[in-house]
C-alpha cells in the first residue's frame, strides 16, 4: 500500500487549511520585508523610479496582513513580532537609504546622520506601537511608519531625478527630518484602519472611487504626492476644523453671577 493510497480524513484536511490559514498572514508580511529590500537595492543602482514604487507596495502589503490575521483568527505573537521587524526594514531602512542615495549624499556627514535619524525614529516608533496602550482606536499618537516612509517615496517617486548639488539637498534632509520628528511625537494622527467596510456601500461613493482611480491612472505620481503630504498635515487641518465646528459661547452680561450658599460643616463632603 503505497502513501497516495491512504485516505486523508476530514480532522487531516481541517488541521492542513488551518495552518495555511496560520501562514497566510507571514505571507503577506515576508513579500513586505521583500519589498522593502528591492527598494534598497535599486536604490544603490540608482534607479530611483523603480526603488520607490516598492514602499508603496510595501504600505499595501502591510495593511493586508492584520486584515488577514484579523479575519481569520490568526493573529499570533510571532505574527506580531514578525511584522515590526519586516516595518522596521521597509519603513526605516528603505526610505533612509533611498533618499540619501537619491538627494542626501551631497551633505557628506549631515546627510547619513539625517538618514540614522529616520531609521532610529522608525525603531522607536515600532517599539512604542507594541507597547502602548490605545485609548482611542480612531488615532495613531505620532506618525505611523507606513505614513511617514510614504512622504519620501511619493516625492522621489515625483522627482525621479537625484540631487548631486547641496543646496537643493536640503529640501531632502527636511523631506526626512520632520516625518521622522513626527513618528516620535504625541501629535494624533487619523486611524484608517477604522472605516468599516462591512457598511452598504453608496452609489456616490462608488462614483468618488471611480474619479480616484481615473485620476491615478491618469498621474500616479502626482496622486501619491498629495496622498502622502495631504496625511502629513492631516492633524493641522483636523485641528482647524474642529475649532471651526466649535459652539459659540454665550453672550457676557454686566449681571454679576449670583453667591453659592454657605456650605455648612456637615453639609461638606468630606466631612470636614
Amino acid at each position: 500500500m503505497s502513501l497516495h493510497d491512504v485516505p486523508v480524513t476530514p480532522a487531516v484536511e481541517r488541521r492542513g487549511i488551518r495552518r495555511g490559514v496560520f501562514l497566510l498572514p507571514s505571507l503577506f508580511t515576508m513579500a513586505n520585508l521583500f519589498c522593502g529590500w528591492a527598494c534598497v537595492v535599486y536604490a544603490m543602482r540608482g534607479e530611483f523610479h523603480t526603488a520607490a514604487p516598492f514602499i508603496g507596495i510595501a504600505v499595501v502589503l502591510d495593511m493586508l496582513d492584520g486584515r488577514i490575521a484579523r479575519m481569520t483568527g490568526s493573529s499570533s505573537a510571532f505574527g506580531v513580532e514578525f511584522d515590526s521587524l519586516a516595518d522596521l526594514i521597509s519603513f526605516g531602512m528603505a526610505p533612509a537609504a533611498l533618499t540619501f542615495q537619491w538627494g542626501l549624499w551631497p551633505l557628506g556627514r549631515i546627510g547619513w546622520a539625517a538618514g540614522f535619524l529616520y531609521l532610529a525614529a522608525a525603531a522607536v516608533r515600532l517599539a512604542r506601537f507594541n507597547i502602548q496602550r490605545v485609548a482611542d482606536k480612531r488615532y495613531f499618537v505620532g506618525m505611523p511608519s507606513p505614513s511617514a516612509a510614504g512622504v519620501p517615496a511619493a516625492t522621489i517617486f515625483f522627482l525621479s531625478e537625484g540631487i548631486t548639488e547641496r543646496a537643493p539637498a536640503a529640501l531632502a534632509l527636511a523631506m526626512l527630518v520632520v516625518p521622522a520628528l513626527l513618528m516620535v511625537s504625541t501629535i494624533r494622527f487619523r486611524s484608517l484602519k477604522t472605516i468599516n467596510l462591512a457598511r452598504p456601500v453608496k452609489s456616490k461613493v462608488l462614483v468618488i472611487v471611480a474619479a480616484a482611480l481615473a485620476l491615478f491612472a491618469a498621474s500616479p505620481d502626482i496622486v501619491l504626492l498629495v496622498l502622502a503630504y495631504g496625511y502629513l498635515v492631516s492633524p493641522v487641518i483636523e485641528w482647524m476644523l474642529s475649532r471651526g465646528r466649535r459652539p459659540a459661547t454665550a453672550p457676557a452680561t454686566d449681571a454679576l453671577p449670583e453667591a453659592p450658599p454657605p456650605i455648612h460643616e456637615q453639609d461638606h463632603p468630606a466631612g470636614l
